[in-house]
């Protein structure tokens, strides 16, 4: 079957596009609430795209080689929705009538793992256009990695829509700048240029040239003066996919709203239903000779429908290529077939790195730069780098590459100083699957990349953070780089795992939590300054890494007092109970790397670790209020609520009162 399908008279076509518009009306008229105008603008280009060119199998959604499509606009979800319907995917004209309601498969914006066929999560703008760019990266480099002169097992394309407020956004700069820097000739996004905003004029706020922004980027643009013109629209995707050199932007100007006669083209067709009154002038404006709501004619529908028949015979055509390359490269297509499901090799945590005292004491950033290099080989899924930090967050794969423009293998991604972007980047490598993302920056400048972030956690998405440089103890940088609140902010993330190891071998044993981590991201907040090894003896800290918290050094009876900290601070925690001892006061020192691991073990391993009824200390680096939930109404927080200082790290945790006196004082407060 071709790649492209032309349907017979524009009577058809008008039918199929109108059903789309109608369907999003009505379903956010029922609702009571929605963005009605961008469906009704994008529709024929969304039929034209769906239709005649995206490669994808309604039948099976997750199928490898499908096209990924990207509706950056979020709150246009309805025009999601409706294709989805339309073409064949799991989701009913019941589930359309169900939108943005309790446990419904159609929530307010589309979010992936809860929709059959939804490949991100969007809503947050600018948002899905850098997943787009990740998920391009992600087809370059598994191509280069994976195809062969003979057969080639990776060959889609990524497409994305972005509206005004998707490109007003920074993000939407940092991610287009880094897609023309690598060339992504697979990669074609639609600007859909429909001068409005909930404000009204987009000229209230923006007169960009967006044509000359995105050629400066580095991209091929392609213009669509009427977003009514199928042909036109058709004529500018053939080109795009014809340009291999660079991405593609295609300016489509549209109508937000069209077809309702008082709306259309105003802020007042963009985030309301139309209203009944309305609805009615707009059907008839349309042409739509059919009674009642949520009418999807047979005619219409049997034409969407041919989307069933043409994903079937693109799979099928491509399992053929499949079967040929697996029989040839059976090795090869294992290890393809292993990454894109997501499975880790047998073993590879036998590569992780053991310290001890004559090669532990150093940086915890300095530990996780060597685990990298120790597992990078075992698993050639891990894929990333730095926002122009490498040297300091050490993420660096020595002897690998750049992965660029002359080089698709390439392990090392250079995302320049780009932090938003580096994290939607990120978040789109990972949901196209067979990578594990990881990307580095100082601790304190997560909050340029805290939107991504919380998109990872909310879609459940193995990225891995490498947040060095994680408290006042990186000196002299002073307050603008030294992390306060960030502690605080990011444990506060539902899902999202921050790991804070106190030293080399707890850094090798949190790399391997991240990387085993089925519920999505995780943090690894790392030291600038050296920390000493710390000596176990006969404990385990693998087990005590993987649940959050663990007793590292204990006392021979019941203790007087429970120390608990975490990173830097836990060998504070130690001289503050040498310091007790002296005194004759037994304190038990427990190293708690993740709250988030710790919450989530048994009341009977938490009760053990922090049995109930001792005076508990903690101390942190940083903004104490986490800490008050584990040492309870009655316990001590030695912290700071207040910016670092620029001073050498000594003098500001002294200053500061991170000290194990001040923590010997605190507990003994405690115990009266």
């Amino acid at each position: 079957m071709p790649d492209t399908v032309r349907f017979p008279g524009t009577d058809a076509d008008t039918l199929c596009v109108n059903t789309i518009r109608t369907l999003s009306i009505d379903a956010i008229q029922k609702a009571n609430s929605g963005h009605p105008g961008a469906p009704m603008g994008l529709a024929p280009l969304a039929y034209v795209l769906w239709t005649r060119h995206l490669r994808h199998n309604p039948a099976n959604p997750g199928w490898v080689d499908r096209d990924r499509f990207v509706l950056s606009g979020g709150h246009a979800s309805m025009l999601l929705y409706s294709l989805l319907h339309l073409s064949g995917y799991e989701l009913t004209l019941e589930d359309i009538k169900d939108f943005r309601q309790w446990g419904s498969k159609t929530p307010g914006h589309p979010e992936v793992g809860h929709t059959s066929g939804v490949e991100t999560t969007t809503g947050p703008l600018g948002q899905g256009l850098s997943n787009a760019v990740g998920m391009a990266i992600a087809e370059a480099k598994l191509a280069a990695e994976f195809n062969t002169r003979e057969h080639r097992v990776v060959d889609h394309h990524t497409y994305f829509v972005a509206g005004d407020g998707d490109l007003m956004e920074g993000i939407s700069h940092e991610a287009a700048s880094l897609a023309g820097h690598l060339r992504l000739g697979k990669l074609i996004g639609f600007f859909d240029n429909n001068s409005i905003t909930i404000d009204g004029s987009t000229n209230l706020s923006c007169t960009d040239d967006v044509t000359g922004r995105f050629e400066s980027y580095g991209w091929h643009v392609l213009t669509v003066d009427d977003g009514n013109d199928l042909d036109a629209i058709d004529q500018a995707i053939v080109v795009a996919k014809n340009e291999t050199e660079k991405p593609t932007l295609v300016v489509v100007t549209t109508h937000i709203g069209y077809g309702s006669p008082n709306k259309q083209d105003t802020a007042g067709a963009h985030g309301a239903p139309l209203g009944a009154d309305e609805i009615v002038l707009t059907k008839e404006k349309l042409g739509w000779e059919y009674e009642g709501d949520f009418v999807v004619p047979d005619e219409a529908l049997a034409q969407w429908r041919k989307c069933l028949d043409r994903g079937a015979s693109l799979e099928a055509e491509y399992g053929e290529r499949w079967d040929a390359y697996s029989s040839s490269n059976s090795e090869v297509a294992d290890e393809f077939q292993r990454r894109m499901d997501g499975r880790l090799p047998d073993n590879w945590a036998d590569s992780l790195p053991d310290f001890n005292a004559e090669n532990g004491t150093m940086a915890t950033r300095a530990a996780s730069g060597k685990v990298i290099n120790a597992i990078a080989a075992s698993l050639p899924e891990m894929f990333g780098g730095s926002a122009d930090l490498t040297g300091s967050n050490l993420t660096d794969i020595k002897g690998e590459t750049a992965f660029g423009t002359d080089d698709r293998t390439g392990r090392n991604l250079y995302f320049g100083i780009r932090e938003h972007g580096m994290g939607g980047v990120m978040n789109g490598l990972a949901l196209h699957g067979g990578f594990i993302p990881y990307g580095g920056t100082f601790l304190v400048f997560s909050d340029y990349m805290r939107g991504s972030m919380r998109l990872a956690a909310l879609m459940g998405q193995k990225v891995v953070y490498v947040l060095t440089h994680d408290s006042i103890g990186l000196g002299e940088d002073g307050p603008t780089h030294q992390p306060v609140e960030h502690l605080a902010a990011l444990r506060l993330i539902p899902g999202m795992t921050v790991l804070r190891p106190a030293d080399s071998t707890e850094t090798s044993q949190a790399w391997k939590v991240a990387l085993e981590n089925t519920r999505g991201p995780s943090v690894l907040a790392l030291t600038r300054q050296k920390v000493r090894f710390l000596d176990r003896s006969d404990l385990a800290p693998a087990e005590g890494v993987s649940r959050g918290g663990y007793t590292l050094r204990d006392t021979e009876g019941t203790p007087d007092v429970i120390l608990i900290a975490s990173g830097s601070e836990v060998e504070i925690a130690l001289d503050a109970a040498d310091e007790l001892a002296s005194s004759g006061t037994d304190a038990r020192v427990v190293s708690m790397p993740s709250m988030e691991l710790f919450a989530d073990q048994d009341a009977g391993y938490r009760d053990g670790v922090l049995p109930a009824g001792i005076p508990r200390v903690a101390v942190e680096a940083a903004h104490p209020m986490p800490w008050y939930r584990i040492v309870g109404d009655n316990g001590r927080v030695v912290g700071f609520e207040r910016f670092g200082a620029s001073a050498p790290a000594d003098r500001l945790y002294k200053e500061y009162g991170i000290t194990a006196s001040t923590v010997v004082t605190a507990a003994k407060q405690l115990m009266g």
